[in-house]
């Protein structure tokens, strides 16, 4: 009886039994991002229980805490005026003893076309609140994927997006993954880009009002309270498993908090 194998992408080797921490870049530090920074704690913590070398994270954001921000975002009273990026990362580096650093711009490309001074990572994590801002992001990971030296080499984007009720997060390889010979397994050496998979997609659903909310009421409105939440805790689930099961069948999923329903994107 022919059965098809199962699809699966299996974890870089690199990213399992690394020398020095992994690299990562986290892009955005809103009402997502600056949550999964704490999971991107907690994942740190455990990897490094179980003898691993965690994670450097830098963390890009250059918005500054407005009082909009609180409630529904991971801030005090006492950060407004402070940088996002700033504020979360002194908070992780008392809490944990990490050396984690905050990058005070945007990352994109300066108005001469130069690259970003510190743009490599073996995994970058995208919360943006913008279409844009997203082929901005692919274009620079398609080009420093083709400036090929060791150190920092770009393997993993894992991309969350959302509207008011529902969202997505996506994974994606920067190039191939050489994957091991098996024979029980389909195996999927290249994930691609959401930009190129679903680009029309987020085109159409990016919503017409992009303008900052001037209060958390005001908010609420275009983000429900614990979309972000939601959305994190099974992304970074999904990133969790690359490291712990050092393979994955599914490479994302959509979510609709509104009727508490979840889509689950497999590899192939």
């Amino acid at each position: 009886m022919n059965t098809a194998k199962t699809a699966v992408h299996f974890t870089d080797n690199y990213l399992l039994n690394p020398t020095n921490p992994i690299s990562v870049n986290l892009i955005g530090a809103g009402g997502t991002g600056s949550k999964v920074l704490t999971a991107l704690m907690e994942i740190n913590e455990s990897l490094i229980a179980l003898g691993h070398a965690g994670f450097q994270v830098h963390l890009w954001d250059d918005d500054v805490i407005t009082s909009a921000n609180l409630g529904r975002q991971r801030f005090a009273e006492s950060e407004t005026g402070l940088y996002k990026s700033v504020a979360l990362i002194n908070r992780c580096n008392r809490w944990a003893g990490t050396n984690w650093k905050a990058e005070t711009v945007k990352f994109e490309k300066d108005n001469f076309g130069r690259l970003p001074e510190k743009a490599r990572a073996t995994i970058t994590i995208t919360c943006v609140d913008n279409v844009q801002a997203r082929f901005g992001v692919a274009e620079i990971l398609k080009e420093i994927s083709y400036r090929r030296h060791y150190q920092d080499e770009p393997k993993y984007w894992l991309d969350f997006g959302n509207s008011q009720d529902t969202g997505q997060v996506l994974l994606s390889t920067i190039g191939e993954i050489k994957q091991p010979n098996s024979e029980k397994y389909q195996t999927e050496a290249s994930l691609p880009f959401v930009t190129d998979e679903f680009g029309e997609l987020l085109k159409q659903s990016e919503q017409e009002d992009s303008t900052p909310s001037c209060s958390l009421a005001e908010a609420l409105e275009h983000q429900d309270l614990f979309i972000n939440s939601s959305l994190t805790q099974m992304g970074c689930s999904l990133l969790w498993n690359l490291f712990r099961r050092g393979m994955t069948e599914y490479k994302g999923f959509f979510h609709n908090l509104k009727d508490f329903r979840t889509h689950p994107i497999k590899v192939a």
